[in-house]
């Protein structure tokens, strides 16, 4: 193993019933958690999604509602998921913009906060872009020579993409064998919410969507104070809602 690391790192890939962050919902995790001395432990389960599964996603993933109707929901092994990522910096392919915003999604859902202030999140899929922009199983053939099977497996994504990231590792040692090392290569995403309707500019929280996109978040908050319940009341992400409190309580709080 040439990824040299000083925690664990855990690779989480995510099959769900959509990609919608507000409404979709996970039916697979598996994480396979590498540890600082080269050994490695894989936790997978499948999910109760309590919806339906939409033939489209099962058509992509092989998950049927059949399959997941005596399994756990989230909320069931929140618990547990958790801890089993405590201390964790957190890895993926796509991951930033979708398996840790959902998954993030799924433990507000379940009553628990994911915080990632302490972490570091590593998508392995932006070293790929930067270096040979393709698909996940066209990295694997690049990287690792192999051919990726039974991909939209979430355990063989996972795998598949602890295999490429130590492969990247190897081909490009200008890039380092750290997890800080490799995020200060690709630059390190300022991330408010996953779902990055807000975005930061020179320190200064932003909004990123609608009439207001461009804007200050704290400046529409304070001259459309109506803002904040309209965000609160409509469909979007928990995430999203939970930086938005905490940025509406720190502007309009911090005195009281």
């Amino acid at each position: 193993m040439r990824l040299q690391l000083t925690r664990p790192l855990a690779f989480i890939d995510l099959e769900t019933t959509g990609v919608n962050l507000a409404t979709d919902r996970i039916v697979e995790i598996a994480i396979v958690k590498q540890m600082p001395d080269g050994t490695s432990i894989v936790k997978r389960k499948l999910i109760n999604p309590q919806m339906p599964i939409p033939r489209a996603s099962s058509d992509i993933h092989g998950i049927t509602d059949e399959m997941i109707k005596d399994a756990p929901s989230f909320k069931q092994v929140a618990n547990e998921v958790k801890q089993f990522l405590d201390n964790c910096d957190l890895a993926g392919y796509n991951s930033s913009r979708f398996d840790f915003p959902l998954l993030a999604e799924e433990f507000l859902r379940a009553g628990l906060n994911f915080d990632i202030t302490d972490r570091n999140l590593l998508d392995v899929q932006k070293v790929y872009h930067m270096m040979e922009p393709r698909t996940l199983g066209a990295a694997y053939k690049f990287y690792c020579d192999k051919q990726l099977e039974n991909a939209h497996s979430a355990e063989v994504d996972a795998q598949a993409t602890l295999e490429v990231l130590d492969a990247q590792v190897g081909k490009y040692p200008q890039m380092g064998n750290s997890v800080e090392a490799i995020i200060k290569f690709t630059g390190k995403d300022e991330i408010i919410d996953f779902a990055r309707r807000f975005v930061m500019e020179n320190g200064v929280e932003v909004v990123n969507f609608g009439k207001h996109k461009g804007r200050p978040l704290v400046e529409v908050l304070k001259s459309e104070p109506q803002y904040y319940d309209w965000m609160m009341k409509g469909e979007f992400p928990l995430h999203t809602k939970q930086k938005l409190t905490e940025i509406f309580n720190k502007t309009f709080l911090k005195n009281k």
